[in-house]
């Protein structure tokens, strides 16, 4: 093992779009913008933690389309490894993502070659995965793919299971921890045949302790984030911001918060820090281009 991050993940080409307000169901309305930037959640998180100086890997696939080079863009220029990323004669995922005034975002995610990132991909880089400290994962791909990827960890899993797929319940509760918001965690406890009546973060975090993972980090926006294990449940103040974009924030938080683990903070220390990641990503438009460095100045709580 070392101290390298292995993302086994999504790449994607964000079409962004500018509206006023989020159309209702049978809705047009007008909008502005139609540029593409480099998304994904997994190169997100990936960008995010090597931007805050951890040595990262990424495992996955993009297609031989236009749409490749500007999903690559910030991997290459953050410094990511991308060895173990394929071109595939396939089109490179795409994500729609439709933006309010309010800073609040709509989503639609086409796969493409992110669907390639199957078992027999993922075991085919099972070297790579054996000697990661943290292997992060997420649910833009195959759940066989995922499955395969916890398979070969000999280091910790990190899960930030969105959006939340059926995946195999002993692969998914090796997650230490799982990241999720209130309405994933919702999702998961579903997945468990855990689910609770309640809807309070910290039921439900207490909830996924009880379903069988190590450890729980809940992030809940601008109301900040906490963290839950054996020891009990620890509140994370988030810096007051005014948002632009949330797009991609939960990202910024999940890549700055491993970035700061595989260094042996604590669980609480790389939450607090990747919560003033997070707030910093939503003062800028777009995803991985408004994540700090490890030089930036960071919004303080």
């Amino acid at each position: 093992m070392n101290n390298r991050i292995v993302v086994v993940g999504s790449i994607n080409a964000d079409l962004n779009v500018l509206v006023d307000r989020h159309p209702a169901p049978g809705e047009t309305i007008l909008g502005s913008g139609g540029n593409i930037t480099a998304g994904g959640k997994g190169a997100n998180q990936a960008v995010a933690a090597a931007l805050q100086g951890a040595d990262v890997a990424f495992i996955g696939a993009v297609g031989n389309d236009p749409y490749a080079q500007p999903a690559l863009e910030f991997l290459r220029s953050s410094g990511v490894d991308l060895s173990a990323v394929t071109e595939a004669d396939e089109t490179t995922g795409l994500a729609v993502i439709t933006v309010s005034k309010d800073g609040e975002n709509n989503i639609v995610v086409i796969p493409g070659a992110n669907a390639l990132v199957n078992c027999d991909y993922v075991s085919s880089h099972s070297d790579l995965l054996a000697h990661a400290g943290i292997v992060l994962l997420q649910g833009e791909i195959p759940a066989d793919g995922f499955k395969e990827a916890v398979h070969h960890t000999m280091g910790r899993v990190v899960v930030n299971l969105a959006p939340v797929i059926e995946v195999e319940k002993s692969a998914l509760l090796e997650a230490d921890p799982i990241i999720a918001n209130e309405h994933e965690a919702g999702l998961i406890l579903d997945q468990l045949d855990a689910s609770i009546d309640s809807t309070d973060p910290h039921d439900l975090a207490q909830a996924l302790l009880d379903a069988g993972f190590a450890s729980v980090v809940m992030t809940l926006g601008s109301a900040g984030a906490l963290v839950a294990d054996s020891t009990g449940i620890t509140d994370i103040a988030t810096p007051k911001v005014q948002a632009v974009d949330t797009t991609g924030a939960g990202d910024a938080f999940a890549g700055a918060f491993c970035a700061r683990l595989i260094k042996g903070d604590s669980l609480v220390d790389a939450a607090q820090h990747a919560a003033r990641v997070g707030a910093f990503s939503v003062q800028t438009a777009g995803a991985q281009a408004s994540y700090p460095d490890a030089g930036a100045t960071l919004p303080t709580v």
